[in-house]
Parts: structure tokens; sequence; C-alpha cells
């Protein structure tokens, strides 16, 4: 056997049995790189004379080819095993379900979904939406609501004051959105037909009180209203959202500063087996408070009561959403429970509507 058969031997042998890309490459470079041993013996054909490189330029040649060719197969060879664990290891199993996506598994707060249903009944009857901030000044918290200085009226609020500011005056946390119906007097001429839904802050809490919870007042203002206006959206908002094909409600005399006459609304319903249900029975749950605009509130937005009228409700968007949809604890509402909410949750995606259904 010649010393070029010898050496094809070896570096074939050694390709054989590199484990990886690594090892291959090293035999590569012993055997080919610039000073590998092949191409040593390349380099020496220069130095041969015509009859020594008649005969040993073929078998050195040949030699080179058939590593280059050695090794390309042992690439290949390699390649399609590391190709074949990497399938092993990140294979699927088609047969398993489908992992939820994450818009799959998040849900809308009961919260944020009774505000949509709110809206959509409101808007099909032609209300648009106002807003203010959650803290708000004594004079339209108050004074501007006809609560004077000093009237018991102001005790049936728990308040949240804030420190006196450098003028002496106390900013409050609102008790109540009806500072938005202030502003919205006050920013625009009626006719008026706005909801006001939005944080409010009282200092209670127990099953049913929290220090900050969620309300939603009502209003409409212009030349003609009255309350017969005011009891059919009262019935129309009640049937829509409750999904019940009829209503019956009752008017109790009440008192509100800010409304002149005042009323409570009951609205019919069944307690059997623990069970609330509206349109049907012989019990009543009060659900809101009501009445015609009192002038003086007028007067403070710098309307006319003799040339305006209008009524105003307003009710609990957590209770409502308690009755509706059968949760027993308010402060469940704000305990961030990602069990509790996944149970009372919406699916993000589903946006009620009056045509597709409110609570689908």
């Amino acid at each position: 056997m010649s010393e070029y058969a010898a050496l094809e031997r070896e570096l074939v042998t050694a390709i054989a049995d590199a484990p990886d890309e690594a090892a291959l490459e090293a035999v590569r470079i012993s055997a080919l790189g610039k000073k590998g041993r092949v191409s040593e013996l390349l380099k020496g054909l220069g130095s041969m004379t015509p009859q020594e490189r008649r005969e040993k330029g073929p078998l050195i040649n040949g030699l080179r080819d058939g590593v280059q060719g050695a090794i390309e197969a042992r690439k290949e060879v390699l390649a399609q095993a590391a190709l074949e664990a990497r399938l092993q290891a990140e294979k699927l199993d088609l047969t398993l379900p489908l992992r939820e996506s994450a818009i799959g598994r998040g849900r809308v707060h009961p919260i944020s979904q009774v505000v949509d249903e709110l809206t959509a009944i409101f808007a099909d009857m032609g209300f648009s939406i106002a807003e203010g901030p959650d803290i708000e000044t004594d004079w339209l918290n108050f004074t501007a609501l006809n609560f004077p200085p000093g009237h018991p009226a102001r005790d049936m609020h728990d308040t949240f004051f804030f420190p006196p500011d450098a003028k002496g005056e106390r900013k409050v946390l609102r008790t109540h959105t009806s500072p938005v119906q202030i502003r919205t007097m006050q920013a625009q001429k009626p006719p008026i037909r706005v909801i006001t839904p939005g944080r409010t802050y009282r200092c209670d809490s127990d099953q049913t009180h929290t220090p900050m919870f969620h309300q939603v007042e009502g209003l409409v203002i212009d030349k003609t209203s009255h309350l017969g206006h005011l009891k059919w959206i009262l019935e129309e908002f009640c049937k829509a959202f409750f999904e019940v094909p009829s209503v019956k409600m009752r008017f109790r005399p009440s008192f509100f500063p800010f409304t002149e006459p005042s009323a409570e609304v009951d609205i019919q319903c069944s307690r059997r087996g623990g069970e609330i249900r509206f349109g049907e029975g012989e019990d009543w749950l009060e659900i809101l408070g009501c009445g015609m605009v009192h002038p003086n509130v007028l007067r403070n937005c710098g309307l006319d009561p003799d040339e305006f009228q209008g009524f105003a409700w307003g009710m609990g968007i957590d209770r409502i959403a308690m009755l509706k949809y059968g949760m027993d604890d308010l402060r469940q509402f704000f305990e961030a429970d990602v069990r509790w909410l996944t149970h009372y949750g919406f699916r993000p995606l589903d946006f009620p509507t009056l045509a597709g259904g409110l609570s689908s």
C-alpha cells in the first residue's frame, strides 16, 4: 500500500469517526487546511521533476478528491442526524387540545360589561355620555346641587375630604356623578340628554357597600320634559337591561336636595328559591332614585327654570350588576381574584348590542 493510500485510509477513518460537525471541521482543517497534510503534499508538486509530477500528481489529487468526498458525505449524514434530533425534540402531539390564546383567556370585568350595556341601551334612546374628574370642589359636589353649607342633607353622604388649600377650600372625592351634570349644564345649552357613568367614593364598607363604587346618572333638560317621559325611559331601560318582555314599577315619594318632586323606584320581582327574577312575582326591590331637576339647580347652572325643566335619575352600577348576574358580595368586585373574574367575566370580543343581546 502506497503512502498516499495509507494516508487516505487514515483520514477517511477519522472523518467517519467524527461525532459532530465541529469534529469533522477539525479533521478537514488538519487534512485540507492551509497547512494540512494533503495541502502540504500538493505544495510539493512544484518542486518535483516533470517525471515525478506525472507519477505522483494523479495520486495526490486523487487523495485530495477522496478526502473531500468523504467529508461531504459525512457532513450530509451529520446534518440529517441533527435534523432528525431537532424534529424529535420539537414534535407536537396534534391530538392534544389547542391551548387557549391570551385573548381567549382574558375576561372583561362585569362592571365594564354593564357600563357597555348601559351605553348600548341609552345610546339607542339618543343619550350621549358625559364624564368628569373624580376630585371635585365642594361647590360642584354639594352647593350647586342645592346642598347649602350646613344643610343636614350633607350628612347623608359619608364624604372623603382633602385638606384645605391655601384659600381654605376643601376638595372632595365626588360622592356621586351629579357634578358631571352640573358641568354639562354649564358647558352646553339645552336640549341636553346625557348619562354620566363613573367612579364615586363614600366612607362605607360592608357586604353591600365599598369605599369606591360605580354609579350612573341620567339627565334630560329641555322645555317640555315631564315625569311621564322619565317613567317611560326607566321602564324601557329595565326591560332591556334585565332582558324581560315587561316590568312593573312603582314610584314612591322621597327626598333629594337636587330634585323636586323626588321619588324612589321599585321594580316588581320574584324571590322564590333564593333567586331574584324580574318581570314576575309579588315582591318589590328598590333600584334607583329620580325626580324633576330642582329649580335652584337650574339657576346655579345659569338656566332659567321658567323656561327650562328636566329630570334626572341615578343608580348604582355595581348593584344592578349584582342583581342581573347573581353576585352576592360587592367586595368581590375589587379583590382582583382571577378565579372570580374567570367565572363572572365576559369574553372581550362579545360586545353587547340590542340586536345581538346584551349579555351574550
